[in-house]
């Protein structure tokens, strides 16, 4: 779509306004909101401005103080909406569209930390080897009750029954129309916002539910992703509940993951490079899984963005704890379903649901990548239970980001500047958490030590 077609797209339905987005670090939609007029008007110049501080905005609003990347006098960038993103936002009474857009530099230049610039550059290292990846996210959230008060724990919402749920019916279909008239909600939302999700199931948690979305190009599924979050956490305040991405929001019930299935196309043939001709596992599949193995831990900190993360990461907590692989086995953290040879791929199970979808892909990717370019080889498929082996992936932040910041090659393929403005985020946010003393510390320190 060009910017005309999108200026006649958005004054044909008789848009209000247009709500432009950028997800930053955290996966969080800054941006503005403009009247439909004056977005037409603006299109193709530079006048959508914004401050290059906020990709170094925490996920508490805070900023990073003194930044090697962004400018310390908050110099502006420009937004330039991407046509193909613009969708109708379901929620509202009156028409609004929403349309997700790009940063650039006064200069023309993109910014290259930001979250969409970094898995843009990751697929075009792959196109550079005449592939094209494909991916399809599976993502968790769990519906909770309206919480105001942050220190007392979150509770499951009375369903349609009048009764709040114990937990543990993984793909019950009645637990799943507990909570029918959200479901139908969020389905009605996507048809209406153009998400093309599949299958709708209820997790192992109580109140916890996952969807499932079809497979394609990496952006277009993240852009999706960051869309129905908006979406779903609408959807549930309609009916009174909050709907909840954290990774563990629950002390007593399994976290929520974002698992996302990837397989690579040969640019020229059309054929999934995963598989043979006479359908075994490639050399290339078994190389990018072995990229998974090596650089997934120092990862970490991109597919577990937050100190709650590494809460979800726990033994028999259907979460992986290391980056073993087998054969349709969920107790590894990378899993190879049984499919035909031309679905043939591997499924990262160790993100989780609170990771910023945009660098959850590319981190992914960039895994796989550095796994071909330099010949990785895996070590054998795992049979049975993947937990009885050690733990292989960091227990906590500032693991994870030490790893992070000791991973050269990784660096460099999702960006030495993204990856300096990320550490500098992560670590900011780490700082002000260590400044918070809990409710466990405060029961068993005050009177015992």
């Amino acid at each position: 779509m060009t910017n005309e077609e999108l200026a006649e797209w958005v004054t044909g339905r008789t848009i209000d306004e247009v709500e432009c987005l950028v997800p930053d670090m955290a996966g969080i939609a800054r941006g503005k909101i403009l009247p439909c007029p004056k977005f037409v008007k603006g299109l193709g110049g530079r006048e959508l401005r914004m401050p290059d501080s906020v990709f170094i905005q925490t996920v508490t609003g805070d900023y990073v103080e003194t930044s090697e990347v962004a400018s310390d006098e908050s110099l502006d960038v420009y937004l330039k909406p991407d046509p193909d993103t613009v969708r109708v936002v379901p929620w509202y009474p009156t028409p609004v569209a929403q349309v997700v857009c790009d940063a650039y530099y006064l200069n023309d230049e993109p910014v290259d930390y930001a979250p969409r610039a970094v898995l843009r550059n990751v697929v075009r290292q792959f196109e550079a080897l005449g592939l094209r990846p494909v991916v399809a996210p599976e993502l968790e959230f769990y519906l909770v009750k309206k919480n105001v008060d942050p220190d007392y724990p979150l509770e499951p919402p009375i369903g349609l029954s009048g009764r709040q749920e114990s937990g543990r019916q993984a793909y019950g279909i009645e637990a799943a129309n507990e909570f029918d008239p959200i479901v139908e909600d969020i389905y009605d939302y996507c048809e209406a916002a153009l998400i093309d999700v599949d299958t709708l199931a209820h997790e192992a948690g109580a109140a916890q539910l996952e969807i499932n979305f079809n497979h394609g190009d990496p952006m277009e599924l993240a852009d999706q992703v960051f869309l129905f979050k908006r979406l779903v956490r609408q959807a549930a305040l309609k009916h009174g509940v909050h709907a909840t991405f954290m990774a563990k929001p629950h002390q007593n019930q399994p976290g929520s993951s974002m698992h996302i299935h990837q397989s690579l196309i040969d640019q020229k043939t059309g054929r999934n490079i995963f598989a043979t001709k006479a359908g075994k596992d490639s050399k290339q599949f078994l190389n990018y899984i072995g990229g998974l193995q090596r650089y997934l831990s120092p990862s970490m900190p991109l597919l577990a963005p937050n100190v709650n993360s590494y809460r979800r990461i726990a033994r028999y907590s259907d979460a992986p704890i290391n980056v073993h692989w087998g054969r349709d086995n969920r107790t590894v953290g990378l899993r190879v379903p049984e499919s035909a040879p031309e679905a043939r791929r591997v499924e990262n199970r160790v993100a989780g649901s609170d990771a910023n979808p945009y660098l959850a892909i590319a981190a992914t990717l960039a895994c796989g990548y550095l796994g071909l370019t330099e010949k990785l080889e895996p070590q054998k498929p795992v049979e049975g239970d993947a937990y009885r082996f050690a733990f292989s992936l960091p227990r906590h932040q500032g693991d994870a980001l030490y790893k992070f910041n000791y991973a050269k090659p990784l660096k460099e393929v999702l960006g030495e500047r993204f990856a300096k403005a990320y550490i500098e985020v992560k670590n900011t946010e780490y700082d002000l958490y260590q400044q918070v003393i809990s409710s466990w510390e405060r029961e068993n320190l005050l009177l015992n030590v």
